[in-house]
């Protein structure tokens, strides 16, 4: 009975802890698991409260709580039951569980709730129930506060406090009366509230006890009786009483013990005293033998001292020899450590090196990356610019809009547009500036085209032979004679220094690169002085700590005119804030960077006494203190100390830098403090930014030479990172093995710690300095290649001796080149001299030869500067007169020595003024004339620019909005097209009304006539629309031509043309006024104030606003023609207009022909106007010339030099009133009055002045008409341009006009061809009387049959019969399959069914098959001897049967799995079993799959009414899953180690046996070689075999045969089993459950059969496991197992594994059915399909 309740408790209810027979009275002692039970069947519902624990308090609140639930149950339960199981007594929680167990069996039957049973009681039950209950609780009650009181007084009992002893009786006697006093009221006190708690407990008790029964009320009288408090406080107070008698008693005891033990001290001490008195009259006797006995003492002492201090001196020199040895092995361990230390720390600072190397590829590839980037970001824009642009122009984009994308690309520029600048700027941003950027790249390009009239502005066909205008010689002359004069040269005269031969140089690389040892090897074969910045620096703080004095004035050299050094008073105020870079002393190499910024306080103050030191101890001074302060030396102080070193070297004497510069801050200053090249840069690009660009002079400007550099040389000794520390980590090396030595430690102490910090320096800025060169060399590398390419890199990272050879030799043939180059200027220095005498000794005779002379120097000196290379000396350019433009050659000739002599001799025809062969007149100007000639100018020029570069962006960003235009208009004009219609709802509605027709009427003619005419009447309709539609959009294209848009965009195109020609008469009227003021100047003419207003080039007037001409500063024409000349126009457009009569058209042509008549008046009117002004100017000339009159004798006079006279005298005072307010002390020179008689000399004088008025005149007019010309050709290029640009416009509106009319008609042409389509459809469907089920769609010009979309729906089809299974060849089906589990499953759930009652229920199912349908037709003519066969077949032992293996077997035909398969599945399973509990659910099962699908190819019928086929093996799976599953789970869960066993199974035994032992281990197990013993066993077993005694069942199917080729092939293999076949190990559990089960519960196991034998099988395993060595039964290996004899023969004779062979009784039982004449008609149809 208890392991049925343990099995109920353990499995069904699920208790939290596992119960046992033997554990059963102490699991339920406390009463949790009942309260557990009864929760469980939802009868407890207070289960929270329950405690576990096994105290008595805890099972007195279990067992309360369960009383009134027990009872509701009608389970006998009271308090001796209660005491029987809380005391664990045998059988009672055994008999009180069962009564349990039957009345929760009844409730579930019945079905009712606990409130349900409590109803249903009778009232006395109910009320004698609560009684029990209220006195079980007040039981409780009582005792809890029972031990609470008692709790109480033993915690004031204990807290007395035990008496400490006193040394006095009074003490001890007042410190008891205090004990009793406390005592008392301590214990009165608790009386007090002892009291006070019994009052408030009598009181709840009668208020308890009035609504209680008489029964209640004997059970608290008689607790009352049983528990009163009287006896138990004078229990109390007789304790206390006798407690204080015995510490009387204890105290009188003590008191009498202390008076004993004091009478013995004093005896004690009167005894001491006598014999203390006695020893002291001894005492003198004794001192004296003491004192004897002392002497002798000491003298053996001062013996034993002696002994021991030479003991002692023989250790102390022991000692010290073992100190000086372990010293020394100490010192060998710590250099040992060191070493170790050394490499450790050599190979964190590689690490650290290539830390830095990786960091800097890093930034180097994110720079680049980020590059590339930003390069692919910019592609990308520009192909999607192109792509829109593509969009706009129909695949035809402008050349110019390409032109500036690209640009934009090149410049890096983005395409597109960041900000607009359209509207005013208040606070610029980034992308505002961009998009100025942009603007102004566009801009310039625009302009540069127009201006050398190339791209857009490149010369029309038209144009082609007429040559673009020359450049204005005279004009340039003009303007760059007035720039020298504004600024004069700042060159002084020649040097009279001769060049040096001495070789200067710079030795750079990193640190330990070798550039000292060079040098020092360098030095040894040559007399140069080796300067390093390192060493001058400590020299300049050691002047100064020596006080180092100025001496005298020395001659300090300069280089190359160079900037001069500075004061000793700037010395002291050096401050650079913006000091980028700054070497330090320390070390072999420039320090870190670092900005100096400093107080005033921390300068020195100009002392006198400061002032007197040299300027080398100043600046040491500087840096000491900077150097003090923890600050780096600034660069401009570093510098400042080098020049001074370089200042006191001998002029001829070669020096060489080492290691200086190291930044290009350095490189700079040096350069400049040696050179002074910023300066003379400055100034030339000064001098280069004044020149003018709209006019360049008769020769190109002279370049400003480049300056020499300050080095010959500069040598990079070039060696890697990893070799700079190599060399670092080798000095250090050599270091620590000089430390190690100890030869001369003390006269090397000083030295060796001086350089190890000087290394522990280097060694800590390595890093930083490499980092730090590797930064700046870029820069300075491009410093000292590009000027003048003077750099040279020298691989260092050869040995010694080959690099400073290599070095001997570079240095050598730098020498040879110094000198060589030093020669050649001399010799050009002298050839310039001699050209410069050979001018000033020139004939003053005849004036033409000097003028040849000059002609042929100058050619000779345009020839020589491309013969001299760059950097070899300054050659003196010369003007194209002949004469020094700014005063180079100190032999200057005056303004009248250049011609002195009247007559001219006879000569070929004059030169033409501008060419190459004329002389320009260079007379002597005003001074004040530039300043204000040259102003104008510029503004001149900026205006012309501006102008120009603000009109071309105009035109640009117009070609932008009319492509933009022109899309737009296109676009609308196909989405007006494409507007919706509602043809659509005409046809829908028709389409409705046609199937409405009912079908008997669908074959009358009369209702075809009418759906004819309806057709008709649709059609109509549908065409009226058309034709609306068609009008809409030719009324909306005549809209858009008639639109002012071409009109006012052709308005504003000739405006932005005809401020182009306004820009050009601008600067022809300004060019104008400026030659005439300079020549005027030239002539000592008072300039002429011109009233003239300049000429304004009228525009068009866009809009038709009325203005006052009073508001108008620029004139506005009409759109009329104001000359009534003929003008052409274009033939091309006059066919593109007229190529076809368009009325709406006509308009573009009258309005082109006004448009092109205007921009040719406006050309001839600017035309017109300068040609006047030229006319004006040559008129005002002869005028001038025609008031002259002769001064003296008009025959020898020409009129022009009596103008001229009489011009000068006229000017003179005008002049001088200008000069005064001006504040100018000079004015031009005024000709003196000649007296009345002429001398010869004057009468020259005179005719020279006449021919000089000549040629100035003659260069005057020649200018004008040069630049006359110049600007027709440009406004004959602008009229050009802006007829091309208008014609490309209309042309291209024009196009879009037409394509507009051809959408038109195209669309209106298949808008009609749409609805023909339709009525042609529509009458097929009349004529064959068929209903339209698919939507017609018409929308405008497209025209289907919707097929996707029916009108009326289609006829239902008929639904397909479910599949159904069909009996095959006695086969099972899948429904009979499952009947019968369901049969067997509720007989024997376990599996295991008896062998006669299997036979039994097949014999049952067969006889009474009619209309149950449980077995296919060929099991009906079973016998009872052929079900027990069957039965036999399947029986494991003689009695019982498992019927799982019996549906398995009969549900065939499967694919039987091969071994391979079966562990594949279960691994499967096993990787979807997470938790590894061995079981898994459907859906993983389904996921998982077995080794076999369902059928994939499944034929579908064609006729809808036959059903689908019935795929088996899917259904097999499902039905595999039911057959091995646990139902009994909620979800069902399948072992599927337990059913691939069942699967295992195979028509051969042995073959089956070890399938099983494969999946059990989960490996393939290997077959062992059989004995002849176990083949005999097995052939005969295999004799009795079906076949003999059937032979008509010999006949094996393929399967079988295919199984035994499986077979022999695994035996062929099997054959070579592997030395170390199957090292997996099994264990007992694992093999019981192959062999017959494991050691857990049985009856869940597949053989379960084995009951009997299960002992037999686990001995015989245990014996066998023991032979093999696994003594504690642990795991062996299978190979082991497998050669056991024991395992072999179970393994040969084991049959549980075997598949039965069920079809050859069904064959045979057919065969003897089929012999009798007995066959079923189903039998006979299934044999004939």
């Amino acid at each position: 009975m208890s392991e049925i309740l343990c099995q109920w408790l353990n499995q069904e209810l699920k208790v939290s802890r596992t119960v046992s027979p033997k554990s059963f009275a102490k699991a339920f002692s406390n009463g949790y698991l009942i309260g557990e039970v009864l929760y469980k069947f939802e009868l407890q519902s207070d289960f929270a409260e329950f405690s576990e624990s096994r105290g008595s308090t805890a099972k007195l609140n279990n067992f309360s709580r369960l009383e009134p639930t027990l009872h509701l149950l009608g389970v006998q339960f009271d308090q001796n039951v209660a005491q029987s199981i809380i005391t664990e007594k045998p059988g009672a929680a055994t008999k009180l569980l069962y009564q349990l167990y039957i009345a929760l069996q009844k409730k579930k039957k019945t079905g009712l709730t606990g409130l349900e049973i409590q109803t249903m009681q009778p009232q006395t039950n109910l009320k004698l129930q609560a009684l029990k209950s209220e006195a079980f609780r007040e039981q409780r009650l009582n005792r809890r506060r029972q031990n609470e009181i008692m709790a109480k007084i033993q915690a004031a009992i204990i807290q007395i406090p035990k008496p400490e002893p006193n040394r006095t009786l009074k003490a001890l006697e007042a410190q008891k009366l205090m004990k009793k006093k406390k005592e008392a009221e301590d214990v009165a006190n608790e009386i007090k509230k002892f009291e006070a708690l019994i009052k408030k407990d009598l009181q709840a008790k009668e208020s308890a006890s009035k609504t209680s029964l008489e029964t209640t009320d004997q059970t608290a009288t008689d607790l009352l009786n049983t528990y009163s408090d009287d006896e138990y406080i004078k229990k109390i107070q007789k304790r206390l009483e006798e407690d204080a008698f015995a510490r009387e008693q204890r105290e009188k005891r003590r008191r009498r013990l202390l008076m004993d033990q004091l009478i013995a001290h004093e005896a004690q001490e009167e005894a001491y005293r006598e014999e203390q008195l006695i020893h002291r009259l001894m005492r003198q006797s004794q001192q004296e033998r003491r004192i004897a006995v002392q002497l002798m003492h000491v003298r053996h002492e001062k013996e034993v001292l002696w002994q021991n201090r030479i003991f002692r001196e023989k250790q102390y020199e022991e000692r010290r020899l073992k100190d000086f040895q372990d010293a020394l092995d100490r010192e060998a361990a710590l250099a040992k450590q060191a070493k170790i230390d050394f490499a450790e720390q050599t190979l964190r600072e590689k690490e650290a090196h290539e830390k830095i190397a990786v960091e800097r590829a890093q930034a180097r590839f994110e720079k680049h990356y980020g590059i590339c980037a930003e390069i692919l970001d910019q592609i990308i824009d520009l192909c999607t610019k192109v792509a829109d642009y593509r969009l706009l122009t129909d695949n035809l984009i402008p050349h110019k809009m390409m032109h500036d994308w690209k640009e934009l690309f090149f410049s890096g520029k983005p395409i597109y547009e960041q900000a607009s600048l359209k509207n005013g700027i208040t606070e610029p941003t980034e992308e505002h500036l961009i998009e100025l950027d942009k603007r102004n790249l566009l801009d310039k390009n625009d302009y540069e085209e127009y201006k050398n009239m190339v791209g857009e502005w490149a010369l029309p066909e038209d144009m082609a032979n007429s040559s673009p205008p020359s450049n204005n010689h005279i004009l340039g002359h003009v303007l760059q004679r007035l720039i020298e004069k504004s600024i004069p040269s700042q060159d002084d005269a020649a040097e009279t220094e001769l060049p040096s031969y001495a070789v200067k140089g710079c030795f750079l690389g990193k640190t330990l690169s070798g550039k000292t040892t060079v040098l020092k090897c360098l030095q040894k074969e040559f007399s140069i002085r080796v300067l390093s910045i390192d060493s001058l620096v400590n020299e300049a703080i050691r002047a100064f700590n020596d006080n180092e004095q100025a001496s005298g004035l020395r001659p300090v050299r300069r280089e190359n005119k160079g900037e001069p050094l500075l004061d000793r008073k700037e010395i002291s105020k050096i401050q650079d804030p913006n000091a980028l870079s700054v070497p330090a002393v320390s070390g072999k190499a420039t320090p870190k960077k670092e900005d100096v910024m400093t107080d005033k306080d921390e300068y020195f103050k100009p002392r006198d006494s400061f002032l007197n030191l040299s300027l080398r101890a100043q600046l040491g001074a500087k840096s000491e203190q900077l150097l003090k302060k923890g600050k780096s030396v600034p660069d401009i102080l570093l510098v400042n100390i080098m020049v001074n070193a370089i200042k006191e070297i001998p002029s001829n004497e070669s020096w060489v830098i080492d290691g200086f510069p190291m930044t290009l801050n350095q490189a700079q200053l040096l350069e400049e403090a040696l050179t002074g090249y910023k300066k003379k840069f400055m100034e030339a690009e000064k001098k280069k930014a004044q020149m003018p660009t709209l006019a360049l002079g008769p020769t190109p400007s002279k370049e400003v030479t480049p300056i020499p550099s300050a080095f010959d040389f500069a040598i990079l000794l070039d060696i890697s990172d990893n070799l700079s520390l190599d060399r670092m980590n080798d000095i250090i090396a050599k270091e620590l093995s000089h430390e190690i030595s100890h030869e001369n430690i003390a006269q090397q102490e000083v030295s060796t710690c001086q350089e190890r910090e000087r290394d522990n320096n280097l060694r800590d800025q390595i890093h930083h300095r490499i980092v730090g060169f590797l930064d700046n060399w870029p820069l300075l590398e491009e410093w000292f290649t590009e000027p003048q390419n003077i750099l040279t890199k020298i691989n260092a990272e050869t040995d010694e001796g080959a690099l400073c050879q290599r070095v001997k030799e570079f240095f050598a043939n730098e020498i040879a080149n110094k000198k060589i180059k030093v020669e050649k200027k001399l010799e050009e220095k002298e050839a310039e001299k001699k050209a410069a005498a050979s001018g000033a000794e020139a004939p003053t005779t005849s004036p033409p030869l000097p003028s040849e002379a000059e002609k042929d120097k100058e050619m000779h000196l345009h020839r020589e500067p491309s013969k001299l290379s760059p950097g070899k000396g300054k050659t003196p350019s010369v003007s194209p007169k002949g004469k020094t433009p700014g005063g180079k050659i100190p032999v200057k000739k005056s303004p009248a020595g250049s011609a002195e002599t009247s007559p001219t001799p006879t000569a070929p025809p004059p030169p033409k003024p501008g060419s190459e062969e004329w002389v320009y007149v260079t007379e002597p100007i005003p001074e004040e004339l530039p300043s204000f000639l040259l102003p104008y100018w510029e503004l001149i020029e900026k205006s012309y620019i501006n102008h120009i570069k603000t009109v071309l962006r105009y035109l640009r960003d117009n070609q932008h909005t009319i492509l933009s235009y022109l899309y737009d208009t296109r676009t609308n004009f196909q989405e007006f097209l494409r507007r919706p219609d509602h043809k659509q709802d005409f046809v829908t509605q028709w389409q409705a009304d046609f199937n409405s027709v009912p079908e008997d009427l669908w074959e009358d003619e009369e209702t075809k006539a009418e759906l004819h005419q309806r057709v008709n009447d649709l059609r109509d309709r549908l065409w009226d629309i058309c034709d609306a539609r068609k009008e809409e959009a030719e009324q909306e294209r005549v809209d858009i031509i008639n639109e002012s848009w071409l009109q006012d965009s052709v308005g504003i195109i000739m405006n932005h043309f005809f401020s182009l020609m306004q820009a050009e008469v601008n600067r022809f009227q300004d060019t104008k006024r400026l030659l005439q003021d300079y020549y005027r100047a030239m002539e000592s003419k008072i300039p002429l104030e011109d009233s003239k207003k300049f000429t304004r080039i009228p525009l068009i007037q866009v809009d038709s606003r009325d203005i006052s001409e009073n508001q108008l500063r620029i004139p506005l024409v009409p759109r009329i023609s104001n000359s009534p000349e003929n003008v052409t126009i274009k033939p091309k457009l006059k066919a593109l207009l007229k190529g076809k009569i368009d009325p709406t058209l006509e308009g573009l042509e009258s309005n082109f022909e006004v448009d092109e008549k205007i921009v040719m008046d406006t050309w001839q009117q600017a035309s017109l106007t300068i040609s006047h002004m030229v006319a004006a100017e040559v008129h005002q000339r002869l005028i001038e010339e025609e008031k002259e009159s002769p001064s003296l004798d008009s025959k020898e006079k020409s009129p022009q030099s009596g103008a001229n006279k009489k011009a000068k005298k006229e000017k003179e005072a005008p002049k001088k009133k200008k000069a005064e307010k001006k504040g100018k002390g000079k004015s031009s020179p005024v000709a003196e009055v000649s007296p009345i008689t002429v001398s010869p000399e004057e009468l020259a004088e005179m005719e020279r002045r006449n021919e000089l008025k000549l040629k100035i005149k003659e260069e005057h007019l020649a200018a004008l008409q040069s630049e006359e010309a110049a600007t027709q050709f440009r406004l004959e290029l602008i009229k050009t341009k802006a007829l091309a640009v208008l014609e490309d416009l209309v042309t291209k509106v024009v196009d879009v006009y037409k394509l507009m009319e051809k959408w038109l008609g195209k669309r209106y042409l298949n808008e009609m061809a749409s609805i023909e389509k339709l009525t042609e459809v529509a009458r097929y469907h009349i004529e064959t009387s068929t209903k339209i089920q698919n939507e017609i769609f018409l929308s405008q010009e497209d025209f289907y049959i919707n097929g996707d979309i029916k009108v009326f729906p289609d006829a239902v089809p008929p639904t397909r019969p479910p599949p159904v299974e069909k009996e095959e060849d006695g086969t099972l089906t899948i429904e009979q399959l499952d009947s019968l589990r369901d049969q067997f499953l509720d007989m024997a759930p376990k599996g295991i069914i008896g062998n006669k009652a299997f036979t039994d229920i097949l014999l049952d199912l067969v006889t009474l098959n009619l209309g149950t349908n449980n077995f296919p037709s060929s099991w009906m003519h079973l016998t009872q001897p052929d079900l027990q066969e069957i039965t036999s077949l399947l029986t494991v032992n003689s009695e019982f049967v498992d019927w799982r293996k019996f549906l398995m077997v009969t549900a065939m035909p499967w694919p039987i799995p091969l071994e391979e398969e079966l562990l594949e599945t279960l691994q499967r399973f096993k990787a979807l079993d997470e938790a590894q509990t061995g079981t898994i659910t459907f859906e993983q099962y389904k996921q998982a799959g077995l080794w076999f699908t369902g059928d994939e190819d499944v034929k579908i019928p064609e006729n809808p009414l036959e059903p689908l086929p019935f795929n088996r093996q899917e259904h097999l799976i499902e039905f595999f899953f039911r057959l091995f599953a646990d139902c009994e789970k909620d979800p069902p869960q399948l072992d599927y180690t337990q059913m691939l066993l069942y699967f295992a199974c195979h028509p051969d035994t042995m073959e089956g046996v070890y399938r099983a032992l494969s999946v059990a281990v989960g490996t393939h197990i290997f077959r062992q070689v059989e004995t002849p013993m176990l083949i005999a066993d097995k052939t005969s077993i295999s004799t009795v075999s079906p076949n003999e005694e059937f032979p008509e069942a010999e006949d094996v199917t393929r399967e079988e045969r295919e199984l035994k080729e499986e077979k022999d092939e695994r035996d062929q293999k099997e054959e070579e089993i592997p030395e170390n076949g199957n090292p997996e190990k099994i264990s007992m559990e694992t093999l019981l459950k192959v062999f017959g089960g494991g050691s857990e519960v049985l009856d869940a196991n597949r053989f379960a059969s084995y009951l009997k034998i299960e002992n037999i099988y686990a001995e015989n395993f245990i014996k066998t496991f023991q032979d093999l060595g696994a003594k504690n039964l642990e795991p062996v290996e299978v190979n082991l197992l497998l050669k056991h004899p024991y395992i072999q023969d179970l393994i040969a004779n084991y049959l549980d594994y075997k598949i039965p062979d069920i079809k050859m009784i069904l064959q045979r039982s057919d065969h003897a059915q089929g012999s009798d004449g007995e066959r079923s008609p189903s039998r006979l149809t299934e044999e004939k399909k």
